[in-house]
């Protein structure tokens, strides 16, 4: 052995002869075979170690390995040199080799390689056994599985977080899960897209990109027809290399040329109750991506996962703001039965305007010609005359009609509470403030607000109150949150705002919004042939309430009622006639009229002259006894805090009157 020649093919034809079957067996393996000799030169090669080097079998013999392949050379030399120099075994060594092979990808490939000392008869390793198996598409399969493995766990993991998520946290569940796939995926951005089931445009919702990636548009419209119209049929689009779109796609083409340079690009829609919601992108600008049917159905399941629960967060939001209009709704109702129960009270109890004289028919005819429009309405008046009755009449004319009017009078809140009771109050706004509450004018939505003695409101309020007139907004009292509401403004007063504008009582540019249309109801004292009918419709009205029967007034009687002047107006003329009504015993209605020499009028008197002796007698009347039955208010017509407002305007204080007594 020791005399054979190890560089050519004999040296081999020496070795395998010994065993006649050996070469036919290693022709029949499934895995590489080599002889090398102790200089590293091969001696023999199966054909299966020539079908993994790439290199025919022939061009083996006699050659070294690093001669023949560098790339093979580096992989396997360390092992074979330490075999013959060791006189040991090495077994399953795994290697890789960094080389392009014919017919097959520049990937790596992956050996396992055992290599054996071949000894002489004396024990001198004369020769290495290298045997090769090439693993890569095993390793390869390993590796797809364990990727695979990956992204179900990914998956599995993304889709767990959504079980029971609270509606608050479906936003960041899903930010965080589009990262997560970007990020493990090796995508630039992810988008999702929602789709309204009125129009074909898509609005971004929630979106992740990588540093320096551009970020999507909020809306898309008409710059991708054909995709909007596969999402909005629910299907699954993906394209590895933009430029291989077909022309018919031009738009789409632009859009991603527009957005950066996107290479690859996939979407898959989803639909909810068979109506498409929308569709999640994913998009690379760096390389050119596969999308494999394995990974595009599972982000498919995890997507529907995602649609679902943006379904639930809007189904929540619509029951969210059902309940928060529900209560609205029932504090505005319980608000308007409030403000409907204080009113009731002081209400006339008929619904007609009763007169024939000429100051009513301009009335009327102002009241029906402005009632059909919503322009703000000022009615000018001495107390008593009616304003409210005029204000209702042309609510009940209006196309509001269908809701209550609601009503304030600014002489009778504390200026403290006018702003909380007009325009509403949050829990904690002021002292005493236990809850939230609505105010009158978020009452009032879509109906009619009847500011009664607005001269009587206070300056500081007048700015909010004109821009309600002018924007329809205001804000609670402890709130920043502007409410819009849709409100008809009738305003009311006994005093001449021109005045007060003038004495920087009252703001000028208010004065100029609410005098849109006034209305001037006339005194009673200057519709005299009205009297006579309000004297019989009290009547009637109280007759029924009483259970009696008035068959006649005498003559004298109704003509000192004619004469009287009436500073108090109708309310004054009708708690006169209540009073009558009460202490009538028989069929002849008798009613007291206030003595001519309380209440003679001077030409030469102001009507607050008028009013501040009439208010005087009544006084003198009372013993100075305001409140209760009997009382001046009662006899007035007045509530007892306009009673009080009015003799302070007045100048009427017990002083003043002890003095005119004298």
């Amino acid at each position: 052995m020791g005399m054979e020649n190890r560089h050519s093919p004999s040296g081999a034809d020496f070795f395998l002869g010994k065993f006649s079957n050996l070469e036919q067996l290693f022709e029949q393996a499934q895995f590489g075979i080599a002889i090398i000799d102790r200089d590293l030169r091969y001696i023999y090669v199966n054909n299966q170690m020539a079908t993994i080097d790439g290199t025919p079998a022939g061009e083996h013999i006699g050659k070294t390995v690093s001669e023949l392949d560098q790339q093979v050379a580096s992989a396997v030399e360390p092992l074979l040199t330490r075999t013959i120099g060791e006189d040991r075994s090495f077994v399953n060594h795994e290697v890789v080799v960094h080389k392009q092979f014919p017919q097959q990808s520049s990937q790596d490939r992956f050996w396992v390689i055992c290599c054996h000392p071949l000894k002489a008869d004396d024990g001198t390793v004369m020769r290495c056994g290298l045997t090769v198996q090439d693993v890569t598409e095993q390793k390869m399969r390993e590796e797809e599985q364990s990727e695979r493995l990956k992204v179900e766990a990914l998956l599995s993991e993304l889709s767990t977080a959504f079980i029971n998520v609270p509606v608050s946290e479906v936003d960041k569940k899903i930010e965080q899960g589009l990262q997560k796939l970007v990020e493990f995926l090796g995508f630039e951005r992810s988008s999702i897209w929602t789709m309204s089931p009125d129009d074909d445009r898509l609005q971004i919702s929630h979106s992740f990109a990588l540093p320096g990636i551009k970020p999507p548009p909020d809306i898309i419209d008409g710059q991708i027809p054909n995709w909007i119209s596969m999402v909005r049929n629910g299907e699954t689009f993906s394209v590895s290399d933009i430029d291989e779109l077909p022309d018919s796609f031009w738009r789409e083409k632009k859009y991603c040329q527009d957005q950066g340079g996107i290479k690859s690009i996939m979407f898959i829609p989803a639909s909810v109750g068979g109506t498409s919601v929308g569709s999640i992108t994913f998009v690379s600008y760096r390389v050119k991506r596969k999308w494999p049917k394995g990974l595009i159905q599972r982000l498919r399941v995890l997507w529907h996962i995602f649609a679902n629960a943006m379904e639930r967060k809007r189904a929540d939001q619509k029951i969210q703001n059902a309940i928060a209009e529900i209560k609205r709704l029932k504090d505005r109702l319980e608000a308007e039965n409030i403000y409907l129960r204080d009113q009731i009270e002081v209400e006339y109890k008929h619904d007609e305007i009763i007169g024939r004289s000429d100051g009513i028919k301009k009335v009327l005819i102002q009241l029906e010609q402005v009632a059909v429009t919503d322009s703000t309405v000022l009615i000018l008046g001495e107390t008593g005359t009616g304003k409210e009755l005029i204000a209702r009449a042309i609510h009940n004319l209006s196309s509001r009609k269908a809701r209550a009017m609601i009503k304030v009078n600014c002489a009778a809140l504390p200026a403290t509470l006018i702003e909380a009771e007009l325009f509403g109050h949050e829990k904690g706004a002021y002292t005493g403030a236990q809850s939230s509450q609505i105010g009158r004018f978020e009452a009032a939505n879509g109906s009619t607000i009847f500011l009664d003695e607005i001269g009587e409101l206070p300056l500081e309020l007048q700015s909010k109150l004109l821009r309600v007139l002018q924007e329809g907004q205001f804000e609670r009292l402890g709130s920043p949150k502007p409410i819009d509401v849709d409100v008809r403004v009738i305003a009311a007063t006994n005093q001449n705002l021109a005045q007060a504008v003038s004495e920087g009582r009252f703001r000028e540019d208010l004065y100029y919004r609410l005098n849109v249309f006034p209305i001037s109801l006339p005194p009673l004292r200057e519709r005299r042939e009205d009297i006579p009918l309000l004297v019989w419709a009290i009547v009637e009205e109280f007759g029924k309430t009483f259970g009696k029967t008035i068959e006649r007034i005498p003559k004298k009687n109704m003509e000192a009622m004619e004469r009287y002047p009436w500073p108090g107006n109708v309310r004054e003329l009708r708690n006169l006639v209540e009073r009558a009504m009460i202490l009538c015993n028989g069929p002849t209605l008798v009613v007291e009229v206030p003595d001519s020499s309380d209440s003679i009028v001077s030409s030469q008197m102001t009507i607050e002259e008028v009013e501040r002796r009439h208010i005087n007698s009544v006084l003198k009347k009372t013993g100075w006894r305001i409140r209760g039955k009997n009382g001046a208010a009662e006899i007035l017509g007045l509530k007892p805090t306009t009673l009080n407002s009015r003799m302070k305007k007045l100048g009427i204080r017990r002083k003043t009157l002890l003095s005119e007594e004298g």
